[in-house]
């Protein structure tokens, strides 16, 4: 049931993302998920290394909301250290702990520091992420501090 179910999954979002209904091209949309599929089954028989997705799912899109605020947000911070005369940046290199007990909720926070413009998570080490930021702040370490109770109250089991 979980491989039919991926497997639709996976035709439905090929076919969304292509636009394409001609026979042809649906037959090989069916071949490539079906080739997918054949590859993440070999692929989980060597090394059996599975994600928990044990994610609380309306918590995720309320941190996805709050995260497409907090990219808007920081894209126009970097926007006018860009476009200013002086460009004054204030490069620093520091460490950001995290509390996820989750890998995926390791994952999404470290993607979540990349992922807003102007920091970049360089390294994952045993309890924090190296993290570049292009014109750091003091208040950087509490913002990020609140994106990583954010990501860890996603988590199912997390205490909220």
């Amino acid at each position: 049931m979980r491989l039919a179910g991926t497997a639709l999954l996976l035709f439905v979002l090929w076919l969304l993302m292509s636009g394409l209904y001609k026979p042809m091209i649906l037959g090989f949309g069916a071949a490539s998920v079906v080739l997918a599929l054949i590859v993440t089954r070999r692929m989980d028989a060597v090394d059996g290394d599975r994600i928990d997705l044990r994610l609380k799912p309306l918590g995720f899109l309320q941190y996805l909301a709050w995260l497409m605020v907090e990219i808007a947000k920081a894209n126009w911070a970097v926007t006018k250290v860009i476009l200013s005369r002086e460009l004054a940046t204030r490069q620093h290199l520091f460490a950001v702990p995290y509390s996820q007990k989750t890998d995926l909720g390791q994952v999404i926070f470290a993607n979540s520091i990349t992922l807003t413009p102007g920091t970049i998570s360089v390294e994952t080490e045993s309890e924090h992420f190296l993290v570049h930021a292009v014109n750091y702040h003091d208040d950087d370490i509490a913002a990020l501090a609140d994106m990583d109770a954010r990501v860890t109250a996603t988590e199912q089991g997390a205490a909220a």
